[in-house]
């Protein structure tokens, strides 16, 4: 579809004939008559000498010709586009951040995978994610994963095979043997600093309990409730379990329940799955559908039309005078016999 980006111009078009009507003609003095007795044959021929002027008429075509580029150059700067047709793009409504645990406990083989082989927690966890981000199309996701110390290992992209492909590398004890959860939680509310969606989720998987952190996961908590991010809690150890790797059930609950989340116990990898699932229907995916259509500035055209006017109008007039020059060719008389 065309249109103008500057319709307004079309005001300028009847501006030659406001000039034509409207301001006097151009006047130019020229000597009509040049001799030395000038003044001679005036007396003999009895007549005054008088000034006048002569107006030059426009050959028809010419004037087609002019009105036509003027009309060509005034579309072009009207600027004509051609407006393609709309195109539609998704933007991701949802900040959804993943905290992974990978502090020594995480090593324990008490998971059974799809196979049934026996695995370690984290080699189920990761399947597990792997599974529910290939189903979050449309969020941006970023993964921070701790153990003495949190680390951002993806900041925030729509990008969901490289947070796959991050996660996958990940190993036991890459951040450090113990469990610093509150301090993740601390990074993961600085990295939804310069967040502009509405819509901000943690999802937080530990199977330790927090010694080592400077803010205690629950004060974490309260901070991200201050700043509208929902929690959500995975707890993967062993409730039984003494020491470091001991569960503290009461605090991840606590945590959830502060910011709106939830809590869920994962005993093996098909309780984890379905706790993603849950996951996965609770935060329901959220987009907002832009649409727009490109415009293509095509002023060019009728520019190039006004040129190619011009050089054809040129060329018919040399043509035209050349062909007048040209002598007269004599007519051949042929005699017929008896």
């Amino acid at each position: 579809m065309l249109s103008f980006a500057y319709p307004w111009i079309a005001l300028l078009i009847p501006l030659p004939l406001l000039v034509w009507f409207g301001l006097p003609a151009h006047a130019e003095r020229r000597t009509g008559l040049t001799v030395p007795f000038f003044d001679r044959l005036v007396r003999l021929s009895g007549r005054q000498p008088f000034s006048g002027g002569v107006v030059a008429r426009r050959k028809p075509a010419s004037l087609v010709v002019l009105v036509m580029v003027w009309l060509l150059v005034m579309a072009a700067l009207a600027r004509p586009q051609w407006i393609e047709p709309p195109l539609h793009r998704d933007l991701p409504t949802r900040d959804l951040l993943l905290l992974v645990d990978l502090s020594g406990s995480m090593d324990t083989r008490d998971f059974v995978d799809a196979s049934g082989a026996t695995v370690d927690r984290l080699t189920a966890v990761k399947q597990v994610f792997d599974d529910f981000l290939s189903r979050r199309k449309g969020d941006r996701v970023g993964v921070v994963v701790f153990g003495d110390a949190p680390f951002a290992l993806v900041p925030f992209t729509t990008d969901l095979d490289l947070c796959r492909a991050m996660l996958r590398d990940t190993a036991v004890g890459m951040a450090g043997p113990r469990t610093a959860f509150g301090d993740a939680i601390g990074l993961g509310i600085g990295l939804f600093a310069r967040s502009t969606v509405k819509a901000k989720t943690i999802i937080a998987l530990t199977d330790g309990n927090d010694t080592l952190s400077k803010v205690p996961p629950v004060e974490a908590a309260r901070v991200a409730k201050d700043k509208g991010i929902v929690i959500h809690t995975v707890a993967v150890g062993d409730p039984q379990a003494a020491g470091e790797d001991k569960l503290d059930e009461a605090a991840l609950k606590e945590v959830a329940t502060t910011t709106g989340g939830g809590f869920f116990r994962a005993l093996d990898r098909a309780g984890l799955a379905q706790i993603y699932q849950r996951l996965d229907a609770i935060e329901t995916r959220r987009i907002d559908s832009v649409s727009f259509r490109p415009r293509r500035d095509v002023y060019w055209v009728p520019l190039a039309a006004a040129l190619t006017l011009v050089l054809l109008a040129q060329a018919v007039g040399t043509l035209r005078r050349h062909m007048r020059r040209l002598p007269a060719q004599p007519a051949m008389v042929t005699e017929a016999g008896p």
